[in-house]
């Protein structure tokens, strides 16, 4: 039999009604199959595949006017990027634990946002966006903390980048890695040595961050004064990998939000960090930082008997999604084991983690894995958050390019108004 003709690029676009961009965006996503045709020189489709997408995204509320639109009830968030189910989560199918066994942050970040698998790609933050971030980061008082520093470098690299509201997938996913880099690069080094000289203050000669060194290489000096072996950074490159995304969690939800009003990437990651930054969800492991020194201190017993008297929760144990164990504790666990220096820590660890179990059976989960790195390392209690920052940039990012593809301002709560009913009188202030 004759096989059936192939569609180009340009017939796909056509027939489902969106941009070239777009039909590449749908491969990256695993939503449509592309092959190379004839002399390899362009990128074919199957028919059959390409009609039934077009089908689902009939199925899907059309837009209307923007009228209707503000007043549309919001519908299931549709995402390709993260699956949880069976105590076990997935990046488009793919099992981050052996990802992060296998290759680092960049590669995996780069994946996730266009779909193409290069072994290296670099992130370099721009020079005009850095000076800028950094010019912020030194007006702070003396008090900001990391994540401080995280919010104002993505304000400021924003104010300078002429190219911000340009949302096309591939200028989104080369904003991303830039803003990346510079949230790393504009956090001030801990090891005493120059930005732009490399040397130590005392006039020893060290490496200055170099362009191509990861960014689990550069992150290191910037959140602790202790010397980066190469084991060490191994580890923060896989907690990177680990929590780039965990789904429809609230700063994902936020940054889908600001993206369905076509926020810009740097807007859309500044919206998620204001949610990211609560006690229950990227602040979650400082607490279970500042748990483990007063372990070191005192003990496990008084300090869990402490917050269940105060009717607190124990941090970084138990997590809603598994029954079991959170897989991300456990692959940073195991690494962890195989560092001498974190021992100390990973004793607190595991004595919080007993010692609740007696009355309270729940298994650690990602925030105390990665306090116990940031103790092992000398880090400060923030040290965590920022990690997460970092990682989870790349989530947000990988979100809100499946936003941008989707019906503008359809993520929408549905309200219910419960107050007094109309007309009500003035107030006696009027």
């Amino acid at each position: 039999m004759v096989e059936q003709r192939r569609l180009t690029t340009q017939q796909v676009a056509a027939r489902l009604g969106v941009k070239p961009e777009t039909v590449y965006a749908y491969v990256s996503r695993g939503l449509l199959g592309s092959r190379r045709g004839a002399g390899g020189r362009a990128s074919t489709f199957d028919p059959d595949e390409v009609e039934r997408l077009a089908r689902r995204r009939r199925g899907r509320p059309d837009a209307g006017s923007a009228v209707e639109r503000e007043h549309d009830a919001a519908g299931p968030v549709y995402s390709g990027v993260t699956l949880i189910e069976g105590d076990r989560y997935y990046y488009r199918g793919v099992d981050p634990v052996e990802l992060a066994r296998r290759t680092s942050f960049e590669p995996v970040a780069w994946w996730l946002w266009t779909g193409e698998e290069r072994l290296d790609p670099q992130f370099v933050a721009p020079a005009a966006g850095l000076a800028a971030a950094r010019a912020a980061g030194d007006a702070l008082p003396p008090q900001a903390g990391l994540v401080d520093r995280l919010r104002v470098a993505a304000v400021a690299a924003a104010a300078v980048d002429p190219v911000r509201f340009d949302l096309r997938p591939g200028t989104v996913a080369a904003t991303a890695r830039g803003l990346i880099a510079t949230f790393v690069d504009a956090l001030p080094r801990r090891d005493g040595r120059s930005e732009d000289t490399g040397r130590d203050t005392t006039g020893s000669t060290g490496g200055a961050a170099a362009e191509g060194e990861f960014i689990a290489e550069r992150l290191w000096p910037r959140l602790t004064d202790r010397p980066a072996g190469p084991y060490a950074v191994h580890i923060l490159d896989r907690a990177l990998v680990l929590l780039i995304d965990h789904g429809l969690a609230a700063s994902t939800v936020t940054a889908r939000a600001a993206a369905s009003a076509r926020a810009h990437p740097y807007a859309v990651v500044s919206a998620a960090l204001g949610t990211a930054e609560g006690p229950l969800h990227g602040g979650a492991s400082g607490l279970a930082h500042r748990m483990l020194i007063d372990v070191l201190e005192r003990g496990a017993e008084p300090v869990v008997a402490e917050h269940l008297r105060a009717g607190r929760r124990i941090p970084g144990l138990g997590h809603r999604l598994y029954r079991t164990n959170d897989p991300r504790a456990q692959v940073l666990f195991e690494r962890l084991a195989a560092m001498p220096e974190a021992a100390p820590a990973l004793a607190a660890a595991r004595a919080v983690t007993e010692t609740a179990a007696t009355h309270l059976p729940l298994p650690a989960n990602v925030d105390l894995a990665l306090a116990t790195l940031t103790v092992a390392a000398g880090m400060p209690p923030e040290a965590g958050e920022a990690i997460f920052t970092v990682a989870r940039t790349a989530g947000w990012i990988a979100h809100a390019l499946e936003e941008y593809d989707e019906r503008a301002l359809r993520v929408r709560v549905t309200g219910r108004y419960e107050g007094p009913p109309p007309p009500q009188p003035l107030p006696s202030l009027f």
